[in-house]
Protein backbone atom coordinates (compact mmCIF):
# COMPACT_ATOMS: atom_id res chain seq x y z
CA UNK A 1 0.00 0.00 0.00
CA UNK A 2 1.13 3.55 -1.01
CA UNK A 3 1.70 5.86 1.82
CA UNK A 4 -1.18 8.22 -0.47
CA UNK A 5 -3.58 5.91 -0.07
CA UNK A 6 -2.59 5.01 3.20
CA UNK A 7 -2.86 8.80 3.96
CA UNK A 8 -6.72 8.79 2.33
CA UNK A 9 -8.08 5.71 4.50
CA UNK A 10 -7.05 7.29 7.33
CA UNK A 11 -8.83 10.68 6.58
CA UNK A 12 -11.75 8.48 5.37
CA UNK A 13 -11.73 6.88 8.89
CA UNK A 14 -11.50 9.96 10.71
CA UNK A 15 -13.88 11.69 8.90
CA UNK A 16 -16.34 8.60 9.28
CA UNK A 17 -16.19 8.97 13.03
CA UNK A 18 -16.50 12.32 13.49
CA UNK A 19 -20.07 12.02 11.09
CA UNK A 20 -20.89 9.33 13.07
CA UNK A 21 -20.82 10.79 16.44
CA UNK A 22 -22.59 14.00 14.92
CA UNK A 23 -25.46 11.47 13.99
CA UNK A 24 -25.40 9.71 17.45
CA UNK A 25 -25.25 13.21 19.01
CA UNK A 26 -28.08 14.63 16.94
CA UNK A 27 -30.51 11.64 17.57
CA UNK A 28 -29.69 11.20 21.46
CA UNK A 29 -30.36 14.76 21.97
CA UNK A 30 -26.53 16.02 23.16
CA UNK A 31 -26.65 18.17 20.08
CA UNK A 32 -29.46 20.75 19.61
CA UNK A 33 -31.56 20.13 16.46
CA UNK A 34 -32.03 23.75 16.03
CA UNK A 35 -28.35 24.87 16.22
CA UNK A 36 -26.92 21.59 13.71
CA UNK A 37 -29.00 19.02 12.09
CA UNK A 38 -28.12 14.95 11.73
CA UNK A 39 -25.77 14.50 8.96
CA UNK A 40 -28.04 11.89 7.50
CA UNK A 41 -31.34 15.42 7.54
CA UNK A 42 -28.56 17.24 6.23
CA UNK A 43 -28.44 14.61 3.02
CA UNK A 44 -32.10 13.76 2.80
CA UNK A 45 -32.44 17.81 2.47
CA UNK A 46 -29.81 18.25 -0.09
CA UNK A 47 -31.34 15.27 -2.06
CA UNK A 48 -34.99 17.04 -1.91
CA UNK A 49 -33.80 20.12 -3.22
CA UNK A 50 -31.80 18.51 -5.92
CA UNK A 51 -35.05 16.62 -6.62
CA UNK A 52 -37.29 19.65 -6.45
CA UNK A 53 -34.51 21.66 -8.96
CA UNK A 54 -34.96 24.75 -6.32
CA UNK A 55 -30.79 24.88 -6.62
CA UNK A 56 -30.25 24.25 -10.03
CA UNK A 57 -30.49 28.34 -11.36
CA UNK A 58 -28.54 29.12 -8.18
CA UNK A 59 -25.96 25.97 -9.15
CA UNK A 60 -25.59 27.26 -12.62
CA UNK A 61 -24.77 30.95 -11.94
CA UNK A 62 -22.38 30.05 -8.78
CA UNK A 63 -20.20 27.21 -10.49
CA UNK A 64 -19.82 29.22 -13.92
CA UNK A 65 -18.76 31.32 -12.05
CA UNK A 66 -16.01 29.55 -10.08
CA UNK A 67 -15.34 28.10 -13.47
CA UNK A 68 -14.70 31.33 -15.46
CA UNK A 69 -12.73 32.69 -12.25
CA UNK A 70 -10.19 29.60 -11.61
CA UNK A 71 -9.60 29.18 -14.96
CA UNK A 72 -8.33 32.89 -15.78
CA UNK A 73 -6.63 32.69 -12.37
CA UNK A 74 -4.51 29.56 -13.56
CA UNK A 75 -4.19 31.88 -16.55
CA UNK A 76 -2.80 34.96 -15.15
CA UNK A 77 -1.02 33.22 -12.37
CA UNK A 78 1.22 31.18 -14.55
CA UNK A 79 1.81 33.73 -16.65
CA UNK A 80 2.48 36.11 -13.33
CA UNK A 81 4.66 33.82 -11.77
CA UNK A 82 6.61 32.97 -14.82
CA UNK A 83 7.24 37.09 -15.00
CA UNK A 84 8.45 37.41 -11.49
CA UNK A 85 11.06 34.07 -11.77
CA UNK A 86 12.91 35.75 -14.43
CA UNK A 87 12.99 39.34 -12.82
CA UNK A 88 15.03 39.41 -9.93
CA UNK A 89 14.15 42.65 -9.13
CA UNK A 90 10.30 41.76 -9.84
CA UNK A 91 10.94 38.82 -7.28
CA UNK A 92 12.46 40.95 -4.67
CA UNK A 93 9.24 43.52 -4.72
CA UNK A 94 6.73 40.72 -5.06
CA UNK A 95 7.85 37.92 -2.47
CA UNK A 96 6.97 39.97 0.70
CA UNK A 97 3.82 41.05 -1.08
CA UNK A 98 2.32 38.04 -1.57
CA UNK A 99 3.70 36.29 1.48
CA UNK A 100 1.05 39.02 3.20
CA UNK A 101 -1.52 38.83 0.70
CA UNK A 102 -3.92 36.38 2.64
CA UNK A 103 -3.75 38.48 5.56
CA UNK A 104 -6.29 40.50 4.21
CA UNK A 105 -9.91 39.00 3.40
CA UNK A 106 -10.44 40.08 -0.77
CA UNK A 107 -14.14 39.85 -0.27
CA UNK A 108 -14.28 43.46 1.99
CA UNK A 109 -13.39 45.06 -1.34
CA UNK A 110 -17.09 43.05 -3.58
CA UNK A 111 -18.91 46.47 -2.11
CA UNK A 112 -16.27 48.63 -4.11
CA UNK A 113 -16.38 45.88 -7.29
CA UNK A 114 -19.84 46.19 -6.86
CA UNK A 115 -19.89 50.26 -7.31
CA UNK A 116 -17.24 49.55 -10.16
CA UNK A 117 -18.81 46.65 -12.39
CA UNK A 118 -22.27 47.52 -11.14
CA UNK A 119 -24.53 43.89 -10.07
CA UNK A 120 -24.11 40.46 -11.83
CA UNK A 121 -21.29 38.23 -12.41
CA UNK A 122 -18.45 40.41 -13.52
CA UNK A 123 -17.53 41.95 -9.51
CA UNK A 124 -17.49 38.13 -8.14
CA UNK A 125 -15.81 36.62 -11.00
CA UNK A 126 -12.88 39.23 -10.32
CA UNK A 127 -13.59 38.82 -6.99
CA UNK A 128 -12.48 34.83 -7.20
CA UNK A 129 -9.93 36.10 -9.00
CA UNK A 130 -8.13 38.32 -6.47
CA UNK A 131 -8.18 35.20 -4.23
CA UNK A 132 -6.98 32.87 -6.30
CA UNK A 133 -4.33 34.23 -8.36
CA UNK A 134 -1.83 34.83 -5.85
CA UNK A 135 -1.80 30.83 -4.89
CA UNK A 136 -1.24 29.78 -8.40
CA UNK A 137 1.70 32.84 -8.63
CA UNK A 138 3.25 31.32 -5.16
CA UNK A 139 2.70 28.14 -6.46
CA UNK A 140 4.43 28.39 -10.48
CA UNK A 141 7.52 30.06 -8.47
CA UNK A 142 7.98 27.59 -6.20
CA UNK A 143 8.04 24.93 -9.34
CA UNK A 144 10.09 26.85 -11.29
CA UNK A 145 12.68 27.12 -8.43
CA UNK A 146 12.38 23.68 -8.21
CA UNK A 147 14.04 22.57 -11.52
CA UNK A 148 17.02 21.89 -11.11
CA UNK A 149 19.55 23.81 -13.63
CA UNK A 150 21.30 20.94 -14.81
CA UNK A 151 17.76 19.96 -16.11
CA UNK A 152 17.93 23.25 -18.51
CA UNK A 153 21.73 22.79 -19.24
CA UNK A 154 20.83 19.25 -20.62
CA UNK A 155 18.04 20.99 -23.12
CA UNK A 156 20.16 23.16 -24.58
CA UNK A 157 22.70 20.88 -24.97
CA UNK A 158 20.08 19.17 -26.80
CA UNK A 159 19.40 21.90 -28.47
CA UNK A 160 15.34 21.74 -27.35
CA UNK A 161 13.19 24.78 -28.57
CA UNK A 162 12.06 27.32 -26.20
CA UNK A 163 8.51 25.25 -26.21
CA UNK A 164 9.93 21.64 -25.84
CA UNK A 165 11.87 23.03 -22.76
CA UNK A 166 8.64 24.13 -21.62
CA UNK A 167 7.01 20.85 -22.07
CA UNK A 168 9.29 18.49 -21.78
CA UNK A 169 11.68 19.52 -18.85
CA UNK A 170 9.96 22.35 -17.12
CA UNK A 171 6.63 21.77 -16.39
CA UNK A 172 7.26 18.21 -15.39
CA UNK A 173 9.67 19.48 -12.75
CA UNK A 174 7.16 21.85 -11.79
CA UNK A 175 4.30 20.23 -11.50
CA UNK A 176 4.11 19.26 -7.98
CA UNK A 177 3.97 22.61 -6.99
CA UNK A 178 2.20 23.67 -9.93
CA UNK A 179 -1.01 21.15 -8.53
CA UNK A 180 -0.34 22.43 -4.98
CA UNK A 181 -1.14 26.21 -6.54
CA UNK A 182 -4.34 24.92 -8.21
CA UNK A 183 -5.61 23.01 -5.34
CA UNK A 184 -5.44 26.22 -3.48
CA UNK A 185 -6.71 28.39 -5.93
CA UNK A 186 -9.93 25.98 -6.57
CA UNK A 187 -10.57 26.37 -2.85
CA UNK A 188 -10.32 29.93 -2.33
CA UNK A 189 -12.08 30.62 -5.79
CA UNK A 190 -14.84 29.11 -4.17
CA UNK A 191 -14.47 30.72 -0.71
CA UNK A 192 -13.81 34.27 -3.05
CA UNK A 193 -17.31 33.56 -5.09
CA UNK A 194 -19.64 32.38 -2.39
CA UNK A 195 -18.83 34.72 0.07
CA UNK A 196 -19.44 38.04 -2.29
CA UNK A 197 -22.50 36.02 -2.76
CA UNK A 198 -23.25 35.72 0.78
CA UNK A 199 -22.57 39.20 1.49
CA UNK A 200 -24.35 41.35 -1.32
CA UNK A 201 -25.99 39.26 -4.18
CA UNK A 202 -29.29 38.39 -5.24
CA UNK A 203 -28.24 34.80 -6.94
CA UNK A 204 -25.87 31.91 -6.36
CA UNK A 205 -25.47 29.25 -3.98
CA UNK A 206 -24.15 31.54 -1.15
CA UNK A 207 -27.24 33.55 -1.73
CA UNK A 208 -29.63 30.90 -1.11
CA UNK A 209 -27.92 30.00 2.03
CA UNK A 210 -27.80 33.59 3.23
CA UNK A 211 -31.71 33.70 2.59
CA UNK A 212 -32.37 30.39 4.57
CA UNK A 213 -30.47 31.27 7.52
CA UNK A 214 -31.88 34.75 7.70
CA UNK A 215 -35.58 32.94 7.23
CA UNK A 216 -34.41 30.11 10.04
CA UNK A 217 -34.70 27.24 6.97
CA UNK A 218 -32.32 24.83 9.15
CA UNK A 219 -32.84 22.64 6.50
CA UNK A 220 -32.21 24.42 3.29
CA UNK A 221 -29.27 26.14 4.61
CA UNK A 222 -27.43 22.84 6.02
CA UNK A 223 -28.29 21.07 2.39
CA UNK A 224 -27.06 23.84 0.46
CA UNK A 225 -24.15 24.04 2.45
CA UNK A 226 -23.71 20.31 1.90
CA UNK A 227 -23.93 20.70 -2.09
CA UNK A 228 -21.21 22.93 -1.73
CA UNK A 229 -19.02 20.97 0.37
CA UNK A 230 -19.55 17.77 -1.39
CA UNK A 231 -18.52 19.42 -4.63
CA UNK A 232 -15.70 21.15 -3.48
CA UNK A 233 -14.07 17.74 -1.99
CA UNK A 234 -15.13 16.13 -5.57
CA UNK A 235 -13.64 18.80 -7.18
CA UNK A 236 -10.34 19.08 -5.36
CA UNK A 237 -10.29 14.86 -5.61
CA UNK A 238 -10.05 14.73 -9.13
CA UNK A 239 -7.16 17.32 -8.57
CA UNK A 240 -5.50 14.90 -6.65
CA UNK A 241 -6.45 11.75 -8.54
CA UNK A 242 -4.69 14.07 -11.69
CA UNK A 243 -1.37 15.09 -9.74
CA UNK A 244 -0.77 11.13 -8.47
CA UNK A 245 -1.58 9.54 -12.29
CA UNK A 246 1.03 12.68 -13.43
CA UNK A 247 3.61 11.90 -10.71
CA UNK A 248 3.25 8.18 -11.64
CA UNK A 249 4.15 8.72 -15.29
CA UNK A 250 6.70 11.44 -14.78
CA UNK A 251 8.63 8.45 -12.00
CA UNK A 252 8.02 6.04 -14.99
CA UNK A 253 9.62 8.06 -17.74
Amino acid sequence: MTRRRAALIVRTVILATLIALLEIGCRTGLVDPLTVLAPSDMVAAMIGQLRSGELDASIITTFSTITIAFLLAVVLGMAIGALIHRVSRLRDVADPLLASYYSVPTFIFYPLLVALLGLGKAPLVLLGILSATPAVVIGTLSGLDSVAPVLTKLARVHRLSSARTLRWVVLPAALPHLFTGFKLALSYALIGVIAGEFILSGTGLGYAISFAYQSFDNRAMYGAMLFVLLVAVIANGILYVWEGRLARRRSRG
